[in-house]
C-alpha cells in the first residue's frame, strides 16, 4: 500500500484528503440511488403500516400497593424498622439501613411545597396563557425530604410560596384507575378561621346604680 493510501485511511472525514472525492450518491456503489423526489413522485413503492406491541409491566409489591392505595384515595408510605424512616413512594427496603420494609402506613394527604415552577410552555413547546405549576410536595407524616412531584391548582400563580401548606384534591372515585393522576392536583389549605371574641354586655342602668350604691356604702 502506498504512502498516499495510508494517509487517506488515517485522515478523518472532512479533512483535505477527502476533497474532490465523489459524494456518496455519486459514488460507484452497487444498487440504485434514491432521492426524496423519487418517493414523492411515486417512482418508489412504499407501504405505511402501524405495529402494535402489547406488553405488561409488573409494578412490584411496594409500588403495586401504592397504586392500589391511590385508586382507593389513599397515600401510602412504607416504614423501615431499621432506621424508622417513613418512605414515599413505598419501597421494599430502606437504602440507608438495608433492612426490609413491609409495613405500610397511610399519610394524611397534606404537605408543604418544597419547590415549584411556573411553566408557560406545554410538553410540545407551544406557549400557554396560564402557567402550569409543577411542584415538589413534602408530605406530612413522611420522613424529612420525602415527597412527590405533582401539580398545583386552585391558587393564583403569583401567590404560590415555598412552605405553603397544601392538600391533595382527588378525582371522583369512579374515575380513579390506580395512577398518580388519581390526584388531580394539590391546593392550598385555607388558614383556620379565628373565632371572634364575644362582645361585652353593657351593664344596665339598674346594675350601675347598684354598683354606685355599693361603692358609697364601702366608703
Amino acid at each position: 500500500m502506498s504512502n498516499s493510501k495510508k494517509r487517506d485511511i488515517a485522515e478523518p472525514r472532512g479533512s483535505t484528503a477527502y476533497r474532490g472525492r465523489p459524494a456518496p450518491m455519486d459514488a460507484d456503489f452497487p444498487g440504485t440511488a434514491l432521492r426524496s423526489r423519487d418517493f414523492k413522485s411515486g417512482k418508489v413503492l412504499k407501504i405505511d403500516d402501524e405495529f402494535r406491541v402489547a406488553y405488561a409491566w409488573d409494578a412490584g409489591i411496594a409500588i403495586g400497593a401504592y397504586l392500589d392505595g391511590l385508586r382507593d384515595g389513599k397515600l401510602l408510605a412504607s416504614v423501615a424498622p431499621g432506621s424508622g424512616r417513613i418512605m414515599v413512594p413505598p419501597r421494599t427496603f430502606c437504602e440507608l439501613s438495608w433492612t426490609p420494609s413491609q409495613k405500610l402506613v397511610e399519610l394524611p394527604g397534606t404537605g408543604r411545597i418544597n419547590t415549584f415552577s411556573l411553566s408557560y410552555v406545554n410538553w410540545d413547546a407551544s406557549r400557554r396563557e396560564t402557567p402550569l405549576m409543577p411542584a415538589v410536595i413534602e408530605l406530612d407524616g413522611a420522613s424529612e425530604g420525602m415527597g412527590i412531584l405533582h401539580m398545583l391548582g386552585g391558587v393564583d400563580p403569583e401567590k404560590v410560596e415555598i412552605g405553603m401548606a397544601v392538600r391533595a384534591v382527588w378525582r371522583p372515585e369512579p374515575e380513579r384507575e390506580g395512577s398518580i393522576t388519581d390526584i388531580l392536583y394539590f391546593e392550598p389549605i385555607p388558614p383556620p378561621k379565628q373565632k371572634k371574641a364575644a362582645p361585652k354586655k353593657k351593664a344596665s342602668s339598674r346594675t350601675k346604680k347598684a354598683a354606685r350604691a355599693t361603692g358609697r356604702a364601702k366608703s
